[in-house]
């Protein structure tokens, strides 16, 4: 579902970043910055928090290495206890290399997933702000429920802090 706003383009990315700061001391708190490529410096201007994608990765690790070690465990030390080559039941080092690979295998595909699940991937025929959007250019995007959304004094802001061109928008 696309929101409607205000949007406000610029050509330099440091002016972006000026921009975003200083919509940020205006009190706007649910706008996006959209460039086509990252640009440092940008996300702390935004106000963009840290993720939690790589707390989901850690404990489907952590899930991965201990699903390993429980299957290995079952299968060598309960159902089908063999002894082979004088190892004991329960041999770790010979477990290592299937618990790293499933602590691997969970980590990668539960951060896939909370990426796709967190970008609300995928998108259908998503709006198009602008086609320059993905080449040379960079706006901000201020929604309508954003608090303090006034479209004049948004676009008084965004040409104040050098916008080239400031209009409303779905995004």
């Amino acid at each position: 579902m696309a929101k409607k706003g205000m949007v406000g383009i610029w050509a330099d990315e440091h002016k972006l970043i000026s921009a975003a700061e200083k919509t940020r001391q205006h009190g706007f708190r649910l706008f996006d910055a959209i460039s086509p490529f990252p640009v440092h410096g940008l996300a702390a201007a935004v106000g963009v928090k840290r993720s939690w994608i790589p707390w989901v990765t850690f404990i489907m690790g952590i899930t991965g290495t201990t699903v390993g070690w429980a299957f290995q465990y079952f299968v060598a030390a309960v159902d089908w206890p063999l002894i082979i080559g004088g190892k004991p039941y329960h041999s770790l080092p010979a477990f290592a290399p299937v618990m790293f690979e499933l602590t691997i295998l969970f980590g990668a595909l539960s951060s896939v997933a909370a990426c796709f699940i967190v970008c609300g991937l995928p998108k259908v025929n998503p709006p198009v702000i602008d086609p320059d959007l993905t080449c040379d250019k960079f706006a901000l995007f201020v929604p309508e429920d954003d608090v303090g959304y006034d479209p004049e004094k948004i676009k008084t802001l965004f040409n104040d802090l050098g916008a080239t061109e400031v209009r409303a928008a779905e995004f």
